[in-house]
């Protein structure tokens, strides 16, 4: 394996991550040179740098392993949190060491999670740099070099594909490889002008439409108050981020079909029908459980939270309006499969994904079948197309595995000073990229409080789960470079 050109690619994301640090400059700028300015530049100068020198030497080239694209994919996300971390650092205040690797890790995975006790004392270029790390990790750090860097050439397919979850490829099979990252980046950047445009149209500044927009089209739930959006206590802000936090959480293959009135749209996919069944089912019975126990003075009250909440944990973004913690233990026992079971492949959502759950689910049910009936050839299908073995294993294989990733974590939490609440919702919280958990990481809370070495524990939770397990544990298997 050549490691030049794996160091060569990497810095060609570096530059990508510079331009984000500059534009995060340009808002200290215009906002009176805040604070954060310095910082900022001097740490795009210094990413723009370390991705220069292995342009300069070492030589391009158009084709590159598989082993080659698996460490240039793992190693833009490792590095992109390294160097996230630059301007955290330069600037101080809350941001140790620890921390600000907790901070960066959670943006570019897209968990949302955070060390921050008074967000809103973060001047605007850093709240600018925390949703810049989470918009780019939406799509991955890589995607947006195959989109912005043209000098990557026919790579793009290898790299695209190790960035790109199997399920995710199903709705993008018609195309070939630079328009499948052009309709990914499209419908991203599209999704999050609009929802811009709306929350500024519901009453919020510029920034903060821009700011929260990211977040929400990101799926982090990263945001500028620290109230999250209860801050904002308005019912048009909730209902416009209920309907980009759902967008995001759709394949964006299956919405770019609907928006050309394909056949394979949103309207037809199993996986999408099911989707919005589980997010009404688990709202209306959240719903009426906070009704019944009188948390809210009336049923539109105890729906218009369950459906914000539902939505937001389930496609992994995180944002909040309430303490869940003052909920049923019914209601948080929902919300806790929420954060399990997740939003579609193909989406900026991290967790299992609500393909692996619906195929989980049909062989299952083949299964009984098949014990009912010996002799019949029974086929597990999605919208009618018969499924790959191969795929259905390795369906079940993952769920094995990001089980037992969770309960790893909350073995861990525990063993260092956790309550089992605590200790399992941060784990769930972080292995699924959601963000918040219950008991002291709850949706008022964050993970300040945490020991240094549980905050590490977490940043693994979520590299593992943004990477779906897999595409990091090979780093741990040293035969496999051989």
């Amino acid at each position: 394996m050549r490691y030049s050109v794996v160091i060569r690619y990497i810095g060609m994301v570096l530059l990508v991550l510079a331009a984000f640090m500059l534009a995060s400059a340009g808002i200290s700028y215009v906002s009176n040179v805040d604070s954060a300015y310095t910082p900022l530049i001097m740490s795009s100068l210094l990413t723009l740098l370390m991705g220069c020198f292995p342009l300069i030497f070492v030589p391009r080239t158009d084709r590159i392993s598989q082993k080659e694209a698996y460490c240039i994919v793992v190693g833009a996300w490792v590095v992109a949190s390294v160097v996230g971390m630059f301007p955290y650092l330069m600037w101080g205040g809350e941001f140790t060491l620890v921390n600000a690797w907790f901070e960066s890790v959670s943006g570019f995975t897209t968990t949302g999670a955070s060390i921050l006790n008074d967000i809103e004392a973060l001047p605007r270029g850093l709240l600018f740099w925390r949703m810049a790390t989470c918009w780019i990790g939406g799509i991955g750090v890589v995607m947006f070099a195959l989109v912005i860097l043209p000098a990557i050439g026919k790579s793009k397919m290898m790299l695209s594909n190790f960035e790109l979850s199997s399920l995710a490829k199903d709705n993008f099979n018609l195309y070939r490889t630079p328009t499948v990252v052009r309709i990914v980046l499209s419908v991203y950047v599209g999704l999050t002008v609009v929802t811009t445009l709306l929350l500024k149209l519901c009453g919020m500044t510029w920034f903060d439409s821009v700011c929260h927009a990211m977040s929400a089209c990101g799926t982090c739930g990263f945001s500028t108050k620290n109230l999250s959006i209860g801050w904002y206590d308005s019912l048009s802000v909730e209902l416009v981020l209920i309907f980009a936090m759902i967008m995001a959480g759709l394949h964006f293959g299956l919405i770019f079909a609907t928006l050309r009135r394909q056949r394979n749209n949103i309207f037809r996919s199993e996986i999408a029908r099911t989707y919005f069944a589980v997010i009404g089912v688990s709202a209306l019975l959240i719903g009426i459980s906070l009704w019944m126990a009188d948390i809210y003075p009336n049923i539109f009250a105890s729906m218009r939270s369950a459906l914000f909440h539902t939505v937001s944990l389930i496609t992994t973004t995180g944002f909040a309006t309430a303490d869940c913690n003052t909920w049923t233990s019914f209601a948080i026992m929902i919300l806790i499969f929420c954060s399990v079971v997740c939003a579609c492949a193909g989406s900026t959502s991290g967790g299992m994904k609500m393909d692996r759950l619906l195929l989980a689910l049909k062989m299952l049910r083949n299964r009984l079948n098949s014990q009912q009936h010996p002799n019949a050839v029974i086929r597990t299908k999605v919208d009618g197309v018969p499924q790959d073995k191969n795929l259905l294993n390795s369906v079940m294989v993952y769920i094995v595995a990001y089980m037992l990733l969770i309960l790893v974590g909350a073995f861990v939490n525990t063993m260092f000073g956790c309550d089992l609440l605590t200790g399992f919702s941060a784990s769930v919280a972080c292995a699924s990229n959601v963000g918040p958990g219950f008991g002291e990481v709850g949706t008022m809370d964050n993970y300040s409080s945490m020991p240094a070495i549980l905050k590490m524990n977490q940043t693994l939770l979520m590299m593992f789960g943004r990477l779906e397990i897999f595409g990091l544990i090979q780093l741990f298997f040293i035969r496999w470079w051989r």
